[in-house]
């Protein structure tokens, strides 16, 4: 009897903590983050072991890839043959205000689809993307993401199989962050704000301006989930020393 008395005050104590965890669940709720966000291109993965990718722009917020020079000079050039340019990546921030959970604007991705040689493209850059929050945040964090390209063979007969596609890798689609002391994921949810969407698209020699969505997710203290782990365990407990009672 005296061994149930101490774990159940011990069991009263971790019940007490995930009630603490549930209040803090509804002051981060209760939480608005503010800001700006900029971004800058990392250094890219080629698309295949192949390859032997041509770009520009690491550190800024223009990344350029792909040799464009694809018409030989020379009077045997094919019809219709013509340099467009590059293919080209701008990332521009935003200023934001968002609540926990809630989906908002953190960037605007300009993606113009160029005419490049083959095997000169690459498959995946990293996004650097910057967060400078207002107070009482205060604060300036890094995310990193990274965002997958898709450079399709051209087709001179359909322009649609032209397309070619940006998505980003869900894969390293959350970063974590702590602000006084409660710990806090930045989550890239996509190209809209209401359906799931993570990829664009643009023929060949257009341009394709998209927002980027993203939201701000916190994560539970670990005394919550031991707390209602062991309440459960306290539960079954009380459940058969009554029934080998009675």
């Amino acid at each position: 009897m005296k061994l149930s008395l101490v774990f159940a005050t011990t069991i009263s104590s971790f019940f007490v903590s995930a009630t603490t965890g549930f209040g803090f669940s509804g002051q981060a709720h209760a939480l608005t983050f503010s800001g700006i966000s900029s971004g800058t291109w990392g250094n890219p993965t080629p698309e295949s072991i192949d390859t032997k990718p041509i770009y520009t722009g690491v550190g800024s917020n223009t990344f350029i890839w792909g040799d464009p020079n694809v018409c030989p000079a020379s009077s045997n050039t094919p019809s219709g043959c013509k340099i467009t340019g590059s293919n080209k990546l701008t990332l521009d921030g935003s200023s934001f205000s968002t609540d926990i959970n809630s989906a908002f604007k953190i960037a605007d991705l300009t993606y113009f689809n160029g005419t490049v040689l083959k095997g000169t493209s690459v498959g995946f850059v990293p996004l650097n993307l910057n967060l400078s929050f207002n107070p009482p945040t205060g604060i300036s964090e890094v995310f990193d993401f990274n965002l997958g390209l898709i450079n399709t063979p051209n087709d001179p007969t359909n322009a649609e199989d032209n397309a070619d596609f940006v998505f980003i890798d869900t894969n390293l689609n959350n970063r974590s962050f702590t602000f006084e002391g409660n710990k806090y994921t930045l989550e890239l949810t996509g190209f809209n704000p209401d359906i799931p969407q993570i990829s664009i698209n643009a023929l060949e020699g257009a341009t394709t301006k998209a927002a980027i969505y993203a939201k701000f997710k916190s994560i539970p203290e670990p005394p919550l989930v031991a707390g209602l782990f062991l309440l459960g365990i306290y539960m079954i407990s009380r459940k058969k020393f009554f029934e080998k009672k009675y």
